[in-house]
């Protein structure tokens, strides 16, 4: 998979205000393991390894277990999240896949049983915003660090 172009400096000023959206997002008061959650189960959805390279790093930095990381494609047969989480997740696949779900009310009011208005509105625009990284990201084939290559042993 070949790089693309440098969005960051083919137009800076387009990018500056998706890092400014995403520096709003991260202060928004959500919780930071909640936040990871949802940037890494999107970018799962969205096929996009640059960012699930960065989530998972952020979130194990921050304390996240290795398992949750590692069931989250399956959370629906985990009890390792909790109903705020599951709900965020739920919300954050209705609206990664849209055009399939169509934002259903079930998950919709599920969400907001565990979710204030306000606090609907922030966890929305996180979703909004780590669909849109990924979109560059994946659309412009940006290549995670290797940081994490596997060993290839000598013959």
């Amino acid at each position: 998979m070949s790089k693309r172009l440098n969005p960051y400096t083919t137009a800076p000023d387009m990018m500056r205000p998706l890092m400014a959206l995403e520096a709003t997002v991260a202060d928004s008061g959500l919780e930071h393991s909640l936040i990871e959650l949802v940037k890494m189960r999107a970018s799962q959805i969205n096929g996009c390894a640059y960012c699930l390279h960065m989530h998972s790093a952020d979130a194990r930095k921050a304390g996240e277990s290795e398992a949750r990381l590692y069931l989250l494609n399956a959370w629906h047969e985990s009890e390792l999240y909790t109903p705020r989480e599951r709900a965020a997740l739920a919300w954050t696949e209705a609206l990664t896949l849209l055009p399939q779900t169509h934002a259903p009310d079930a998950d919709y009011e599920e969400t907001l049983r565990h979710f204030s208005a306000e606090e609907m509105v922030k966890l929305t625009l996180l979703i909004g915003t780590i669909n849109v990284w990924n979109r560059v990201a994946v659309g412009f084939r940006s290549h995670h660090p290797n940081d994490r290559a596997p060993k290839v042993e000598a013959a």
